[in-house]
């Protein structure tokens, strides 16, 4: 499963790529504005930190189809690198991916509710699409059963996008997608963080490092140092 920073702010993406396994980046208008940073220099940077080889999302400001293309164009050639260009399944969006597809230009399908939505954004040629599980849920919907339907309509018609969840509250939202076979998800630093954290874990640790105290006097570094 793809693990995936919605994040635009430098540290902690610095922080979580050194830490985590991480397979890229995705950014939205809103992001991108809370850290009050030129635009492009801003993901030029994000993309200096993960590399050119990791997944770098980006999405279009634009509302009608052709101007969305040429906005994809003007960015795809900007930063490059392993670049999705993020369009919203509105008829405009599809249309600009459709166009997109015979480009040559990867996008990622965003603002998803329905499974409808998911497989018409496919068809068109979207490499990802990105459910918002969260969301689905605030109005009264269940976003993990509709992360699974879009997971099984693209197994049933056998379309190759993928399933790049977003929108999360929660770890339990994370392991519900998981268990449906989300391809992958991209979340908050938060989020992403709190997938290995658990208290019990760390009284363990604790624990253990105390037991070694007890019989050897001495703590596990200068074990270490000393031989």
């Amino acid at each position: 499963m793809l693990l995936v920073i919605d994040s635009a702010n430098i540290e902690s993406i610095q922080d979580l790529a050194e830490c985590f396994p991480v397979d890229g980046v995705t950014t939205n208008p809103a992001i991108i504005t809370k850290e009050k940073k030129p635009f492009l220099p801003l993901l030029k940077e994000i993309q200096s930190i993960i590399g050119k080889e990791r997944m770098l999302f980006v999405q279009v400001l634009q509302e009608y189809a052709e101007e969305m293309v040429k906005e994809a164009v003007y960015l795809k050639e900007e930063i490059g690198g392993n670049l999705y260009i993020k369009i919203p399944v509105t008829a405009e969006g599809i249309k600009a991916i459709k166009q997109l597809k015979q480009q040559g230009i990867r996008t990622l399908a965003t603002a998803i509710y329905t499974p409808m939505q998911a497989l018409v954004a496919a068809k068109a040629g979207a490499d990802f699409v990105a459910p918002y599980v969260n969301r689905i849920d605030n109005l009264a919907g269940d976003g993990v059963q509709v992360v699974r339907d879009i997971v099984e309509a693209f197994d049933r018609c056998q379309l190759p996008c993928q399933v790049l969840a977003a929108s999360f509250k929660n770890t339990q939202q994370v392991h519900g997608v998981g268990l449906a076979g989300v391809h992958g998800v991209t979340a908050g630093p938060k989020i992403l963080k709190s997938l290995v954290e658990h208290p019990v874990t760390e009284s363990n640790v604790k624990q253990f490092v105390e037991d070694w105290k007890l019989f050897y006097g001495e703590a596990c570094d200068s074990v270490i140092h000393t031989q």
